[in-house]
């Protein structure tokens, strides 16, 4: 999931429409999208003036996640150019309504976004500005000096991440640095 600056969360992101009745394809962007996505469930969306979006359906087809969804007046998107006109929207719900995590090696995004990374020794290496979701986790590290650094956001590579201290520590691999 993927943080945005008024304290909502990215779940997903709508795609293109499938079908000729006004269903959209979804990204999703977290890990239960049973729950996200259930009928009823109501999602803020950005652009702001698209939403909130109410799921009335929601199924899953090759893979992809399929939503019908209707408008904060209560209409059905029953339609491919009304599906069409919500695409690239992105889904959020407050920070407020996720989960508490059990497990105190995961994390929320928004709880990295902003934290400093920094190598053993307390070199400053720069700030998360995002957390990639393309395959394998990837943190996003603007650089002090300018440039951003990708990092695999896996144990052997961050093995401290203190989200009360603000901070994470990068054991690079030799190499990492110089891409």
């Amino acid at each position: 999931m993927s943080t945005t600056p008024d304290d909502t969360v990215v779940v997903g992101r709508i795609g293109r429409p499938h079908g000729v009745r006004g269903q959209v394809t979804v990204e999703v962007r977290t890990d239960d999208p049973d729950l996200r996505f259930a009928p009823g469930a109501v999602l803020l969306t950005e652009p702001g003036e698209r939403g909130p979006l109410t799921v009335v359906g929601a199924r899953w087809h090759s893979g992809s996640l399929l939503l019908q969804v209707s408008t904060p007046d209560g209409t059905v998107v029953a339609d491919r150019e009304a599906a069409d006109a919500l695409r690239n929207t992105r889904l959020l719900v407050p920070v407020g309504d996720l989960p508490d995590l059990d497990d105190p090696d995961v994390f929320y995004d928004h709880q990295l976004v902003g934290l400093s990374a920094r190598l053993a020794d307390g070199t400053v290496l720069g700030e998360v500005t995002a957390v990639r979701h393309e395959g394998a986790e990837t943190l996003v590290v603007r650089r002090a000096e300018g440039g951003e650094l990708l990092v695999p956001f896996v144990t052997a590579i961050v093995p401290t991440v203190d989200v009360a201290g603000g901070f994470l520590v990068v054991d690079p691999p030799e190499g990492l640095l110089e891409l």
